[in-house]
């Protein structure tokens, strides 16, 4: 072969070989190491509900005994019971972290309710919920969205909610602080679509949603909820649930399970969050509270779960 039809024959191959779909190419490898650089941006701290320590101390001895098992912080309820200087102090003197709260009044006063009082307090104490959670040195609030039941149908409670909730956004907005909307048992938005669609009908930025992992078993795979809410995600929240446990022993009973003894599949959960690049921080556990030798425990087991990720 002639040398300038070798060269021209090597032309038309790589550019071929460039053009083939499927093939490796410049902006492939780009978008390859973006995702890859996001997974190993995930930093995750582990936090419990404080209702969980069940050991009888001092509020600054129970911080320092979280502290020393190795959590890294604590979730309230709120608006809160405690006096905010008295948190302070005991953050301060133990290095724990308060970085979240859940708003304690959504169930009895559902932002879906078609009473307009009902509404009226609901949006008041989750507006002293993010006061709240401002004061303490927090950056979260979960919220349930709405609840149907007979009173309120699928449809209205989703637009009533969705009104609801918009109006929260000039207090999100003056405090910084973000709602996250939690995936329960309210027989509202029951797939992630649904759940996507109504944060994306909210159109605020600094309200998302707070997945709990161990809640969607009953209908659905985490992992798959994670890639389609994406970085709507504010925050996590940890559970196990066993199928088995809840078909031969009832509903609740599913909950009744350890960490890795249940049908989460936590590699593919935690390659899920690595993929989405969550950004939350945090995955808190909310499940069953013990002294502390329990919660010793269910701090390994989460060691054990954060280790998963990518």
């Amino acid at each position: 072969m002639k040398r300038r039809d070798f060269i021209k024959s090597a032309t038309v191959l790589t550019t071929g070989m460039v053009a083939a779909p499927g093939l490796v190419s410049a902006e492939n490898i780009s978008s390859l190491a973006r995702e890859k650089e996001s997974a190993k941006a995930v930093k995750m701290k582990k936090a419990l509900g404080y209702g969980m320590i069940q050991d009888d101390l001092s509020l600054v001895d129970k911080f320092k005994m979280v502290k020393e098992i190795g959590f890294d912080g604590i979730e309230f309820n709120s608006p809160l019971e405690f006096p905010v200087d008295e948190l302070l102090r005991a953050r301060d003197k133990s290095g724990i972290e308060l970085p979240t709260t859940v708003n304690k009044d959504h169930w009895k006063l559902p932002l879906s309710s078609p009473d307009p009082s009902i509404r009226k307090k609901i949006l008041e104490s989750v507006t002293q919920s993010l006061k709240d959670t401002k004061a303490i040195g927090g950056d979260a609030v979960l919220v349930v969205p709405g609840v149907v039941n007979k009173d309120a149908s699928y449809e209205e409670a989703y637009y009533t909610a969705l009104n609801a909730i918009r109006e929260l956004i000039p207090a999100v907005e003056s405090t910084g602080i973000k709602i996250g909307l939690e995936n329960v048992w309210n027989n509202f938005l029951l797939s992630p679509l649904e759940a996507k669609q109504f944060v994306d009908d909210i159109n605020c930025p600094l309200i998302g949603w707070w997945f709990d992992i161990g809640n969607v078993l009953r209908y659905g795979w985490p992992e798959q909820w994670i890639r389609t809410l994406n970085k709507r995600i504010v925050k996590l929240h940890l559970k196990e649930f066993s199928i088995k446990k809840m078909n031969e022993e009832g509903l609740w009973k599913g909950f009744d399970v350890d960490i890795e003894k249940g049908d989460d599949d936590w590699p593919a959960v935690m390659k899920a969050v690595g993929e989405v690049g969550y950004s939350g921080g945090w995955i808190t556990a909310e499940v069953s509270g013990g002294g502390r030798e329990k919660l010793a425990k269910l701090s390994r087991d989460m060691d054990k779960v954060i280790s998963y990720l990518p």
